[in-house]
């Protein structure tokens, strides 16, 4: 039974995703997907600014925009964006990488028209209700957010401390998304405003409605709602960076208040969509996915010496970082641990992986993928997310 499963999922093709693409004259990109299986659409927009479009000493802007967002604009008062998405049966969310900001709805289909009018008013009558009332409210809101994320948890200053090893100081990767302290602390509301003028307009921006609508009044509505915001200002230069090699193996050791220690192994990699990054995709897996990758197996069922371990690709569309990372059981040395992660990083320097493991890693990432498309916000995420790192839905 299990043979045939797997067997069946090789056969199975990944469905594509019928879509169309336009221009406004303005210059938003829309992307259209009809899937009349449910009656719920999704609104998602994509800006194409992240953390890595900042400067040093003007660090976590992108996600500090993200929250000041949702704080109204000139037609939807403070709290209104929310009330009036739930009182439709919606809900909503952003986030923000390196590399973009996204904010999306998922709505019933006859709120499409309040979807689309929320989003359009924020995008294009932000700036007459941004104060520093707001300003200072979400700064506050996003430096506790650090603390709670970085500062104050587990481990949480780590990847801050890797990026800054891994990358050059003038690497637009080398400071976290979230920005330090000492940054935010200093945005003032003229550099705010000034970083939503370059960025969030229409001509950097995508807008993908994934679901159940009827196109041609759905066009309508988009030329409505965003067709008279105006063009933003050129967009600059993103920045263009070679590929990191680093010089030797450096070590470090930081010092925190926790009961376990935690061995980090990070290398730089291909960017996103390298011929090789799929390939470290599959790495990872075989490493340290599940239950049958090979330092998870050895180290916590075998040996029992680990509670955990974990390997990742983590993509980006400048660089990249291949990372595996080991917590020890109490009482047990890291210095062994790590013996076992060289030799078997040697194994597979030498000996490759087997047909078997590929076989299950491919299975394992379709079956995943296939999940995603198993609902409209997947889609349109996916629909964003290959126009603006591979240039096409």
């Amino acid at each position: 039974m299990a043979g045939g499963a797997a067997a069946g999922l090789q056969a199975q093709s990944v469905p594509k995703i019928a879509f169309e693409k336009y221009t406004l004259p303005n210059g938003l990109e829309v992307i259209l997907h009809e899937d009349h299986s449910t009656p719920i659409v999704t609104v998602n927009t994509w800006y194409k600014v992240g953390s890595g479009d900042e400067k040093p000493g003007r660090t976590g802007f992108a996600h500090l925009f993200e929250h000041v967002m949702f704080m109204g604009s000139q037609n939807v008062g403070v709290g209104v964006f929310d009330k009036e998405l739930e009182a439709a049966g919606g809900d909503n969310n952003g986030s923000t990488t390196e590399d973009r900001t996204n904010y999306y709805e998922n709505v019933p289909s006859n709120a499409l028209p309040l979807a689309l009018w929320l989003d359009a008013d924020r995008m294009g009558f932000l700036l007459p209700t941004m104060d520093q009332a707001k300003l200072d409210l979400q700064r506050d809101v996003v430096k506790n957010e650090r603390r709670q994320s970085y500062d104050n948890v587990p481990y949480g200053r780590a990847d801050e401390v890797i990026l800054a090893a891994l990358y050059p100081r003038s690497h637009p990767y080398s400071w976290p998304v979230i920005g330090s302290m000492t940054d935010l602390s200093a945005a003032a509301l003229d550099d705010v405003k000034s970083f939503f003028r370059t960025y969030y307009a229409p001509n950097n921006a995508t807008l993908t409605i994934a679901g159940d609508f009827d196109p041609v009044k759905t066009k309508a509505l988009v030329k409505q709602y965003f067709g008279d915001i105006p063009r933003g200002p050129a967009i600059p230069a993103r920045p263009r960076v070679a590929p990191v090699v680093l010089a030797r193996d450096t070590f470090l050791v930081l010092e925190d208040r926790v009961q376990l220690p935690r061995a980090f192994y990070t290398w730089p990699s291909v960017k996103l969509f390298d011929k090789d990054d799929a390939v470290l995709d599959v790495l990872a897996a075989v490493l340290a996915s599940d239950k049958n990758s090979r330092l998870y197996k050895k180290l916590v069922y075998d040996m029992q010496v680990a509670q955990s371990v974990r390997a990742s690709q983590q993509s980006a569309r400048l660089a990249s970082k291949f990372e595996i990372d080991v917590t020890p059981k109490p009482g047990q040395n890291l210095a062994d641990i790590d013996k076992v992660v060289q030799a078997e990083l040697q194994r597979v320097i030498t000996e490759g992986i087997t047909e078997r493991e590929l076989a299950r890693v491919k299975n394992s990432y379709k079956a995943s993928f296939i999940n995603r498309l198993a609902s409209v916000q997947g889609k349109a995420d996916i629909l964003n997310s290959y126009n603006y790192m591979a240039g096409t839905p």
